[in-house]
């Protein structure tokens, strides 16, 4: 029977404090890597780690920083990164707000900007230098379906996705003959505050009740259900571990048939 074993990696884990992120985490801690969580909200981390999955060798931790601030998350990775060596990076954070592109004003684009490419940017530097060492590197960011297909009422986040995503395939090009492999999810509807939020908006512009605009996203779904954080992390566990050692620059839908396209 083939397994999954990440007995002796350390993996730095963002936007760990819920949702997605906090699903990885806790996937991670049990294929047996070391955890290192980091979000915003250190109670809520520190939490996390409490309920982590441990063994005598393994060693878990968290880094409180923000991804909105590319020069803070900087200097905290510093002294990790001398302390402990990353061989899985985790590159999440959450969506920017909906809305129509033709409305969005251009400081939400900066916004966007900073927090998903330049902290990405600044995430793959502090971690690349241990990966390299190693022979031994998993990227896995947490994109979105619209980097296939633009989603509507997506504006902003539909133009940072794609950005992040060619991003992550030059990189993946760079980086595929050190032993190191660079690939993106692409979340569908998720059962995380996200899909709560972004249906009550969407529920209050229209008029209409929030049930009624999950009924039509989960029409638009084959599966006709929405994803749980835990199937979006093990599709993250297996791109970060050995046997996925010759899958590199891919985008891999994980939405229940919803993208159209191939």
């Amino acid at each position: 029977m083939i397994s999954i074993d990440l007995s002796g990696y350390n993996a730095l884990v963002c936007g760990a404090s819920r949702g997605i992120g906090r699903a990885c985490a806790s996937v991670l801690a049990r294929a047996g890597a070391s955890v290192v969580a980091l979000a915003r909200d250190g109670a809520e981390l520190e939490r996390l780690i409490g309920q982590l999955h441990g063994t005598p060798g393994q060693k878990h931790q968290y880094l409180v920083a923000d991804m909105g601030n590319p020069l803070d998350l900087d200097k905290k990775l510093t002294p990790l990164v001398l302390e402990h060596p990353l061989h899985i990076l985790v590159n999440n954070t959450g969506g920017p707000p909906g809305g129509a592109i033709l409305q969005a004003r251009g400081d939400a684009f900066e916004s966007a900007f900073r927090q998903h490419l330049m902290s990405s940017q600044v995430l793959v530097q502090k971690c690349v230098p241990s990966m390299v060492a190693a022979h031994y590197g998993r990227i896995i960011n947490i994109l979105s379906t619209s980097v296939k297909q633009p989603i509507e009422n997506l504006g902003v986040s539909n133009t940072i996705r794609a950005a992040v995503a060619n991003w992550a395939k030059t990189l993946a090009g760079e980086l595929a003959g050190q032993g190191i492999t660079v690939n993106n999810v692409l979340p569908g509807a998720t059962l995380t505050d996200r899909l709560v939020n972004l249906s009550t908006t969407e529920a209050e512009k229209r008029g209409i009740s929030v049930e009624s605009i999950r009924d039509e996203m989960l029409h638009a779904i084959p599966s006709r259900r929405f994803a749980t954080p835990e199937e979006i992390a093990h599709a993250v566990a297996f791109l970060s571990s050995p046997l996925a050692a010759y899958i590199t620059g891919i985008n891999l839908p994980v939405d229940g048939g919803r993208t159209r396209c191939l």
